[in-house]
C-alpha cells in the first residue's frame, strides 16, 4: 500500500511540491538510494531538476523525520523512508547491495553502551557486512553448507 506523502508532508508543516513528491516516490520505489540516483529518478519524473533542488529536499525531509540519511562505510550517503524505528543494515562488499535489519531485541535502541560518557542515547546504527546471495560463493544458509568427509585412504 503506497504511503500517503501529500498528508504525511503536510503533517509535517511541509507544503506539497511536486519535487517533495517526486523525492518520496524515488525513495519508496529504491529503498537506500544514493542522491544521485534520486536526481536521475526525479528528473525522469519532473523533467530537468537540479541536483541543488533534490539536495535541499532531501535535507527539508531529514529535517523533518520523513526521510532518513544512512552513512555506511566506503559509500556515498543513501536516502530511505524507513524512519520510525531504529533498524540497521546489511551492505555486501561486493556489489553494495543494502537490505533492512530488524532488531533483535528491545526498543530503540536496541544496543545499550557499556559507558554513555554522559550521553543520552536515542539510536543505535549498526552495519553489518558480507556478500549477499548473488555475490556469495557458499550458500547463505549454514544448514546448506557443504560438509567435508574424513576419509582413511
Amino acid at each position: 500500500m503506497p504511503t500517503n506523502w501529500e498528508a504525511a508532508l503536510r503533517e509535517a508543516g511541509l507544503r506539497v511540491t511536486r519535487p517533495r513528491l517526486a523525492v518520496l516516490d524515488a525513495l519508496e520505489a529504491e529503498p537506500h538510494a544514493e542522491a544521485d540516483d534520486i536526481v536521475r529518478r526525479v528528473e525522469a519524473a519532473l523533467g530537468q531538476t537540479s541536483p541543488q533542488t533534490v539536495y535541499g529536499v532531501l535535507a527539508a525531509l531529514e529535517a523533518s523525520d520523513l526521510v532518513r540519511r544512512i552513512d555506511l562505510p566506503g559509500n556515498a550517503w543513501r536516502y530511505e523512508t524507513r524512519v520510525a524505528d531504529n533498524h540497521h543494515h546489511l551492505v555486501c562488499r561486493s556489489c553494495g547491495r543494502v537490505e533492512d535489519v530488524d532488531c533483535v531485541v528491545g526498543a530503540a535502541p536496541c544496543l545499550t553502551p557499556g559507558d554513555t560518557h554522559g550521553f543520552t542515547v536515542e539510536a543505535a546504527d549498526v552495519v553489518f557486512s558480507g556478500l549477499c546471495p548473488d555475490c556469495s560463493p557458499l550458500p547463505s544458509d549454514p544448514h546448506d553448507q557443504p560438509t567435508r568427509k574424513d576419509t582413511d585412504d
